[in-house]
C-alpha cells in the first residue's frame, strides 16, 4: 500500500535514542495503528507490548529477535513479524524509512 487514506496523525512525534528514532503515529477509522517512522545508522535495543509487523520500506538492517543469537538482514520490500512482549535488536547500516502495524490485543 502507497498511501493511506482516510487516517488521523499523532501530531507529537515518538522520539528514540536521542533523536535517531523517530515516527509519527498514523491512527485508521477502524482504530487499528500504525506508526511511520526513519531511523538513522546505529544499534537499537526495542521492546514490544503488542505483537509487530515492521515493513522496510527504504534502507538496511540486521536484527536479532529475543532468544535467536542469528542477525537477520533486511532491505526496502523486506518485512519482519516480532513477538508480543519481547525484544529486538536492531543494527540500522543506512537511513531506514519504515512503517510498522500493531496487532491489536
Amino acid at each position: 500500500m502507497e498511501q493511506f487514506e482516510n487516517v488521523s496523525i499523532v501530531k507529537q512525534a515518538n522520539v528514540y535514542f536521542e533523536g535517531k528514532v523517530t515516527s509519527r503515529t498514523v491512527i485508521f477509522a477502524d482504530g487499528s495503528k500504525k506508526t511511520l517512522g526513519i531511523m538513522l545508522p546505529g544499534e537499537y535495543e526495542f521492546g514490544t507490548a503488542a505483537a509487530e509487523i515492521m515493513e522496510i520500506v527504504a534502507g538496511d538492517m540486521e536484527v536479532q529477535f529475543s532468544g535467536d543469537e542469528k542477525w537477520h538482514t533486511y532491505k526496502g520490500g523486506d518485512s519482519f513479524s516480532v513477538d508480543a512482549n519481547s525484544k529486538f535488536k536492531l543494527k540500522v547500516t543506512t537511513v531506514v524509512d519504515y512503517c510498522c502495524s500493531y496487532e491489536e490485543k
